[in-house]
C-alpha cells in the first residue's frame, strides 16, 4: 500500500480496514499502529481516516451530472403579508405536535383552524409561501379534508413540487379543484389534454369547459364517452349536474342504456331534473296512476296505490329493482317513482293546490311516511325551496309530528335547498324549541360564520345546559362546531361564561370546571381567529 504523508509530514500508511476497526473498538482497545513521531491515540485515527477518505475520493471517476429539474412556474398571485405567513408556519408546526393528555384544555387546538386559515387565504388570492409547501403538501397527505384548500393555495408551485416526491402523488390526482385547468379557449390544448392527460386533469378539464360553453363540454365527453371505463364514466357523467339542461337530454337518454348500472342510475337522476324531459313524463305517468286524489265523502284525501311489478321499461328508467334489506318491494318501487316525477305535476293533480296545501293532506292506508319521504327527496333533487319549506314545517313543531321526514339527515338536505339566512333562522327557531341534542347534523349546513340568531341560539343553548349542570363533553360536536362557526366578533360576549358556575343540586361532579374550561377554550379561539383575520387583510404586515 502507498504511503501517504500528512500536511506535518506524518507518514500515513494504516489500512482502512484496521481503521475502521479501531474507530468500532476504541483506540483503547485496539491501538493503532505508531508511525513516525505521532502517538496512536484518537485524534491519529481521525487524522488518518481524513487522509484515506481524501485518498479514496480522489480515486473515483466523475459521473455523469443529473439533469436538474424543470424550473417551478411562476405563480402571479400576491404574497401571504408576513404575520399570516408566521401564523401558518406556526400552525402547521402545531400540527406534528404530539398530542398530550388533556392537550387541549382551555388553548385553542390550533391543527383545527388550518382549514379557516386556508380558506381565508383562498378567498384573498394569495399564493403560498415557497418554503411552507413542503409542510403545507405533508399536512394534506395526512388529512383529505384538506386537501381541497391546500391545493388551491399552494397552485401550480404545489403542483410541480409534487412531481417530485412520490409521497405528494396525491396532488397530481387531485379532484377538479386542484387540478390545473388549461385555456380553455385553446381548442388544440384542450384536445391533447383531454387525450393524454391525468383522469384528474381531464375531469377538471370537462368541468371547465363546461362552465364556459356547456355543449362544447358535452361534445368533448361524447368523443371517448364508448372507451372510457365504468367508473370514469360516472365522474365525467357528474359534471353534467353544472349547466344541465334540455341541450343535454339526448345524450343522457342513450346513457340509460349503458352496461352500468351506476351510470344508468346517475343519467335517470339527472334526467328527472329536468321537468320537460321524456324520462320525467314517462315517470309523472307512473306515479300519477299509483297516487291520486280521493273525494270520498266531500274531503280531499291522497289515496295511494303501489305498483305492483317493476317492469324492464321501469328499470331503464332508473328503478331499482331490489329493495335493500328491510324495505318492501312495492313501497320501494313507489318511491321511486315519486321521487323522479316533477313536483309541479302535482299540483296539477291536485287541483292547483300549494305545496303546503298538499303535504297537509291525509294519506289513505298509512302511506304518508312514504310518500312525505319521496317527496322529500324529489324537492332536494328538484332544488325545490317551495316545497322544502312545506315538508320541514314550522321549525318549533317537533320532528316525530311535522309534516314531512323525522330524518334528520334528510332535513339538513331539505335545509341546503333554502337561502343562507332564511336556513339560519330555521335552525335558529329549531334549536330554541328543542335543544341542541338533535341539532347537529342541521347546523353542518348552515353558512359559515352563522347568522347572529343562530349564534345566539346556540350559545344560549349551551348556557342552558351549563346551568343545568350535564357534562359538557355531551356537547363536544357542537362546541366543536362553535369553536369554527361562530362570528368571532362574539367573543367578548362570551367573556362572562368563562368563569366556573355554582353547582345546582343534583349537578354531575366538577361539572362546572370543564364548562368554565370549555368556553374558555370557546373564547380563545374566537380571538385567535379574528386576528388572523386581521393578519390576512391586505396591506397588513
Amino acid at each position: 500500500m502507498p504511503t501517504t504523508v500528512t500536511t506535518s509530514g506524518t507518514p500515513v500508511s494504516a489500512p482502512w480496514e484496521e481503521l475502521v476497526t479501531s474507530a468500532l473498538l476504541g483506540t483503547d482497545r485496539r491501538p493503532l499502529r505508531p508511525e513516525g513521531d505521532v502517538t496512536a491515540g484518537p485524534a491519529a485515527l481521525l487524522d488518518r481516516a481524513a487522509v484515506h477518505t481524501v485518498r479514496r475520493r480522489a480515486a473515483l471517476r466523475p459521473a455523469a451530472g443529473a439533469v436538474p429539474p424543470v424550473p417551478a412556474p411562476v405563480d402571479p398571485r400576491p404574497p401571504v403579508p408576513a404575520a399570516a405567513r408566521r401564523r401558518l408556519a406556526q400552525l402547521l408546526a402545531d400540527r406534528s405536535a404530539p398530542p398530550a393528555g388533556g392537550r387541549r384544555g382551555s388553548a385553542p387546538d390550533l391543527t383545527e383552524l388550518i382549514p379557516q386559515w386556508l380558506a381565508s387565504a383562498g378567498a384573498h388570492g394569495y399564493r403560498a409561501p415557497a418554503e411552507l409547501l413542503p409542510a403545507l403538501l405533508d399536512a394534506a397527505r395526512a388529512r383529505t379534508d384538506l386537501r381541497p384548500h391546500v391545493l388551491a393555495f399552494a397552485g401550480p408551485r404545489g403542483r410541480w413540487l409534487a412531481g417530485l416526491n412520490p409521497e405528494w402523488r396525491f396532488a397530481l390526482r387531485a379532484g377538479a379543484r386542484g387540478a390545473q385547468r388549461p385555456d380553455t379557449a385553446d381548442p388544440e390544448a384542450v384536445r391533447r389534454l383531454w387525450d393524454e392527460g391525468l383522469f384528474a386533469e381531464r375531469v377538471a378539464l370537462l368541468g371547465a369547459v363546461r362552465e364556459r360553453e356547456p355543449e362544447a363540454a358535452r361534445a368533448l365527453l361524447t368523443t371517448t364517452w364508448s372507451t372510457e371505463r365504468a367508473e370514469d364514466r360516472l365522474m365525467f357523467l357528474d359534471s353534467l349536474r353544472s349547466g344541465l339542461s334540455a341541450s343535454d337530454e339526448a345524450f343522457l337518454e342513450e346513457a340509460l342504456a349503458d352496461r352500468s348500472r351506476n351510470v344508468r342510475a346517475t343519467a335517470a337522476e339527472l334526467l328527472s331534473a329536468l321537468p320537460d324531459s321524456a324520462l320525467a313524463r314517462r315517470m309523472a305517468d307512473r306515479a300519477t296512476s299509483c297516487v291520486n286524489p280521493d273525494r270520498t265523502g266531500g274531503a280531499v284525501s291522497v289515496a295511494v296505490e303501489a305498483p305492483h311489478e317493476c317492469d324492464a321499461a321501469m328499470q331503464r328508467d332508473g328503478v331499482v329493482p331490489v329493495p335493500p334489506s328491510g324495505r318492501g318491494e312495492r313501497s320501494w318501487w313507489l318511491g321511486q317513482l315519486v321521487e323522479a316525477t316533477p313536483l309541479g305535476i302535482w299540483r296539477e293533480r291536485f287541483g292547483g293546490r300549494t305545496a303546503q296545501e298538499l303535504v297537509a293532506l291525509p294519506v289513505a292506508d298509512g302511506w304518508a311516511a312514504e310518500l312525505h319521504a319521496a317527496w322529500c327527496r324529489a324537492a332536494v333533487r328538484q332544488r325545490d325551496a317551495d316545497w322544502a319549506r312545506a315538508l320541514l314545517g314550522a321549525p318549533s313543531t317537533p320532528p316525530a309530528n311535522g309534516p314531512g321526514t323525522v330524518s334528520l339527515a334528510e332535513r339538513s338536505q331539505l335545509l341546503a335547498t333554502l337561502p343562507s339566512s332564511e336556513r339560519a333562522l330555521w335552525v335558529a327557531g329549531f334549536i330554541a324549541a328543542h335543544g341542541l341534542s338533535e341539532a347537529f347534523q342541521l347546523l353542518g349546513v348552515c353558512s359559515v360564520p352563522w347568522d347572529g340568531p343562530l349564534g345566539r341560539s346556540v350559545v344560549d343553548a349551551l348556557d342552558i345546559a351549563r346551568d343545568a349542570g350535564s357534562y359538557p363533553w355531551s356537547f363536544s360536536g357542537v362546541m366543536g362546531l362553535a369553536e369554527r362557526c361562530l362570528n368571532p366578533a362574539e367573543a367578548d360576549r362570551l367573556a362572562v361564561l368563562t368563569t366556573t358556575p355554582d353547582e345546582p343540586e343534583g349537578a354531575s361532579p366538577g361539572a362546572g370546571g370543564y364548562w368554565s374550561e370549555a368556553f374558555q377554550r370557546l373564547v380563545s379561539t374566537l380571538r385567535l381567529r379574528a386576528a388572523m383575520d386581521a393578519e390576512l387583510a391586505p396591506g397588513h404586515e
